[in-house]
C-alpha cells in the first residue's frame, strides 16, 4: 500500500537510513596515494572498443574540498556512467580528504604534480602511447586543470572541459564586498587567519555551501512529506545531503593562494597567475576549450563562467554553453543528462573527427 510504504520511508529518514542502497559505478583502483588515488571506470573491453574506435580516455579532475564521488553521486546522478554510455573510458583522480597536515600544499603541488602524474598513468592504462587525454573537470576542478595545461603544455593533453569553473572572481558574490571592506587593510589579515588554521576546515566548507543553498534546506521538509512515496526523488535528497555532509577542506598554501591570487588580486581575470617569483598564463593555452555555466548558480555566476571566453581568445577553438541549473545540477541530474554530457559529447566527438 503506497500510504503505508510513505510511513516506512518517513520512519527510516528519521532513523538516519538510507532509503536506497548506495551504488557506485564499477570501477578499477589503478593507484594509491596520499591526494593523488586514480580510478579507471569500465571494462578491459570497454577499454579496447574506445580505442579501436579512437576517443582519447577522459580524466575528470575534481573540485579541491569536494569528494571525487561528485562524478559518480548514484545511478541517474552520475558523469562517469554518462561518459561510460558515449563509448568513453573515464578516470578519475582523487585527492582525498584534507587536514592540518596538508597546510603545505598549494596549486603548483596539484598543476605539477599529481595531475601530470593521473595523466601518465591514464595513458599507460589505456595501452596507447601515442594518444592523448582530454581534461573534464568542475568548478574549481577546471582551475587546476587550465593550471595544469598552462603549466606543462608538453603533456599530452588533447582539450579541456570546465563546467561551472569561476574565471573572474569579482562576478562572484560576496567576493567584490569583501574585497572592498577589507582594502584598506590589505589581504594580510584574512591571509594570517588562513595560516593559523591551516587551510580552510571541513565544517566552514560545508556550513558555507549549505548557505547557498539555504532555499533548499527551507524547502526540504515540505519536501519529504510530499515525496513520501517517492523512493527515487528520496533518494537523490539522501545523495545530496550526503554530498554536502563529505565535503573536505582547503590545505592552508592553497587556501592563502585562493584568497590572494583568486579573489583579492583576481588574477585569473587577467590570464596570468603569480605564485611567488613563478607566472602561469593561462591564455597560452593553444587547445580546444569547453565551458559550462548557468543564470541559477547560487555558487559561481554565469559571467564568471563565461569570462573564459576572453581569457581563452587565442586557443584554437572555445565553446560556451548555458545550461540553466544549480552548480551541481550542471554535472549531476536530469538537465545534466539531457544538456551537459550531450553537449560535451558532440564537442569530443568533433575532435574525434578532426583526428582522423
Amino acid at each position: 500500500m503506497p500510504m503505508l510504504d510513505g510511513v516506512r520511508t518517513l520512519y527510516r529518514l528519521t532513523r538516519g537510513e538510507r532509503v536506497a542502497d548506495d551504488q557506485p559505478t564499477s570501477h578499477v583502483t589503478l593507484s594509491e596515494g596520499r591526494h593523488r588515488t586514480l580510478r579507471r571506470y569500465g571494462t578491459t573491453a570497454d577499454v579496447d572498443a574506445a580505442r579501436s574506435a579512437g576517443r582519447p580516455p577522459v580524466l575528470l579532475v575534481p573540485p579541491l574540498a569536494v569528494p571525487a564521488r561528485c562524478y559518480d553521486l548514484a545511478p541517474d546522478m552520475s558523469v562517469v556512467a554518462a561518459l561510460l554510455a558515449t563509448g568513453r573510458i573515464p578516470y578519475v583522480v582523487d585527492f582525498g580528504e584534507m587536514g592540518y597536515a596538508d597546510r603545505h600544499l598549494g596549486f603548483e603541488d596539484f598543476c605539477d604534480v599529481i595531475v601530470p602524474a593521473a595523466i601518465g598513468h591514464v595513458l599507460a592504462d589505456y595501452g596507447d602511447p601515442s594518444s592523448t587525454v582530454d581534461l573534464a573537470a568542475w568548478s574549481l576542478g577546471g582551475t587546476v586543470a587550465f593550471l595544469t595545461a598552462a603549466a606543462h603544455p608538453d603533456l599530452p593533453v588533447r582539450s579541456i572541459t570546465a563546467i561551472g569553473t569561476p574565471l573572474n572572481y569579482s562576478l562572484v558574490q560576496p567576493y567584490p564586498l569583501v574585497k572592498t571592506l577589507i582594502r584598506p587593510l590589505g589581504p594580510a589579515p584574512v591571509t594570517y587567519a588562513l595560516k593559523a588554521m591551516g587551510g580552510i576546515p571541513a565544517p566552514l566548507v560545508r556550513l558555507g555551501y549549505r548557505a547557498t543553498a539555504w532555499e533548499r534546506e527551507i524547502k526540504k521538509p515540505g519536501y519529504i512529506l510530499r515525496n513520501a512515496d517517492n523512493t527515487e526523488a528520496l533518494a537523490r535528497m539522501q545523495v545530496i545531503d550526503w554530498f554536502q555532509e563529505a565535503l573536505p577542506g582547503y590545505p592552508g598554501k592553497l587556501a592563502e593562494q585562493m584568497w590572494e591570487n583568486l579573489v583579492f588580486r583576481d588574477e585569473i581575470a587577467g590570464g596570468v597567475l603569480r605564485f611567488g617569483d613563478r607566472s602561469i598564463d593561462l591564455t597560452s593555452i593553444a587547445l580546444p576549450i569547453q565551458l559550462f555555466g548557468s543564470h541559477r548558480d547560487a555558487i559561481v555566476s554565469w559571467g564568471a563562467a563565461r569570462h573564459g571566453v576572453e581569457i581563452f581568445a587565442d586557443s584554437p577553438e572555445v565553446q560556451f554553453t548555458t545550461v540553466e541549473t544549480s552548480h551541481l545540477g550542471l554535472i549531476a541530474g536530469s538537465e545534466a543528462t539531457a544538456q551537459t554530457w550531450p553537449r560535451v559529447d558532440k564537442f569530443l566527438t568533433g575532435l574525434d573527427r578532426a583526428d582522423i
